[in-house]
């Protein structure tokens, strides 16, 4: 289903997911969240929580994984990823807030076999806004919407934990 900018309810889409992924993971075991920075890893807080999972919740930052490194450059906002157990043999969620070219979730994988090598290794995003460069496809995503090169999509979280999404132009 593809969605407007206008109609992106960020509470409503995330609770669209976490519905989605407590069906797709019925009966799995081994199963840990790794939200990527930074709006991936806001998702896989709460969702660790909904689910059950604050104990098997890891954190990449794929800022020195990314192929296009030389382009964008170092990030002043660098975190340490955080993977506090062990991934062989796990079921991984990886939750990212926007799955864009493809290129941060290939990042992510990469670092995430540094770690070990997991069963599998499914993947969440809020939305999904097109524009894909790498064979890279979500198992649950809330909303599929339609951007130009020139928009992005940020998610936002206030004090209180509520998320929003916002179009911004390049």
């Amino acid at each position: 289903m593809s969605t407007t900018p206008s109609q992106l309810d960020a509470e409503a889409l995330y609770q669209t997911l976490v519905q989605q992924i407590q069906a797709g993971l019925q009966g799995a075991t081994e199963v840990a969240l790794v939200g990527i920075h930074s709006g991936g890893a806001w998702l896989a807080e709460r969702l660790a929580t909904e689910l059950g999972l604050a104990e098997r919740l890891g954190f990449v930052d794929v800022s020195f994984y990314r192929d296009d490194f030389s382009e964008k450059g170092l990030r002043a906002d660098v975190k340490p990823s955080q993977i506090p157990f062990d991934v062989e043999g796990a079921t991984i969620l990886l939750v990212d807030d926007v799955l864009y070219t493809g290129r941060t979730t290939r990042a992510a994988i990469n670092e995430l076999f540094d770690y070990g090598r997991p069963a599998r290794v499914l993947l969440a995003a809020l939305v999904d806004r097109g524009g894909r460069e790498l064979p890279i496809a979500a198992d649950f995503v809330a909303a599929s919407v339609d951007l130009s090169k020139q928009e992005n999509l940020q998610l936002q979280r206030a004090d209180d934990g509520r998320f929003s999404l916002t179009v911004v132009h390049a």
